[in-house]
C-alpha cells in the first residue's frame, strides 16, 4: 500500500482532527526514521494508519480483537482506549492487504509499547506522544529528548505515561511495564 492510498483511506473514515493526528504521527513518524535508520516509507505508512480504526464501535473493535489469532484477547480486560491498536493492526491485514509484520506491529503497540521493541515500533510509539499536535505537559521533554536519543525518548513517555495513569488510579496494560522495565537500566547507565 502507497502512502497516498493510506492517506485516502483514513480520509474517509477519520474527523478532521484525527485525520490531521494521523498525518502528524506519519510526518514526524518519517523524520525519527531518518534520524535512528529505519525504513522512512514503512515509518510513514504505520503513522498515517496506526489509528484507522479508532472511532469504530467497542463491539467491533472486540470482534477484530477476538477474530484475529495473533492478538492477546488480554486486551479487552483493560481499557477499551487501548483496542484501537491491536484491532487497528487487524484491520489493516484483513482488509487493506498490508502483509508487513513491521509495520502491523509498530501499529498494534503504538499504545502500549512492549518488552523489546523494534526500532519502528519505538518510532511509532514515539511519533504518535510527540506529533505538532500534541499539546500537554511535558511533551517538549520528550521531545527534545527524541533529539538525541530514540530509547531516551521512548523512557520518557513511558515514564510520563505510567505516572499519568497511576496518579488517574487506571489500570496499566501490563507490556507498558514491560517496555518501562527493558528501557531502565539502560537509562540508569548512562
Amino acid at each position: 500500500m502507497k502512502i497516498e492510498e493510506a492517506q485516502s483511506t483514513i480520509r474517509e473514515m477519520l474527523p478532521d482532527k484525527r485525520y490531521r493526528h494521523s498525518l502528524g504521527v506519519s510526518e514526524t513518524a518519517g523524520k525519527l526514521a531518518a534520524r535512528f535508520g529505519a525504513d522512512v516509507d514503512k515509518a510513514r505508512l504505520a503513522g498515517m494508519l496506526h489509528d484507522i480504526v479508532k472511532y469504530f464501535p467497542d463491539k467491533k473493535l472486540r470482534q477484530l480483537i477476538e477474530q484475529h489469532p495473533d492478538i492477546s484477547n488480554e486486551y479487552l480486560l483493560y481499557s477499551n482506549n487501548l483496542w484501537h491498536a491491536p484491532a487497528g493492526a487487524a484491520y489493516v491485514e484483513q482488509t487493506l492487504g498490508v502483509k508487513d509484520r513491521d509495520i502491523l506491529n509498530a501499529i498494534t503497540y503504538h499504545t502500549t509499547g512492549k518488552k523489546d521493541m523494534t526500532r519502528l515500533e519505538k518510532i511509532i510509539f514515539l511519533a504518535d506522544y510527540i506529533e505538532p499536535g500534541r499539546d500537554f505537559p511535558g511533551v517538549e521533554d520528550v521531545r527534545k529528548a527524541a533529539e538525541n536519543s530514540l530509547d531516551e525518548a521512548v523512557f520518557e513517555e513511558l515514564l510520563r505515561t505510567i505516572t499519568h495513569l497511576l496518579d488517574q488510579h487506571q489500570r496499566v496494560y501490563p507490556d507498558t511495564f514491560f517496555a518501562y522495565n527493558d528501557l531502565v537500566g539502560s537509562q540508569n547507565n548512562q
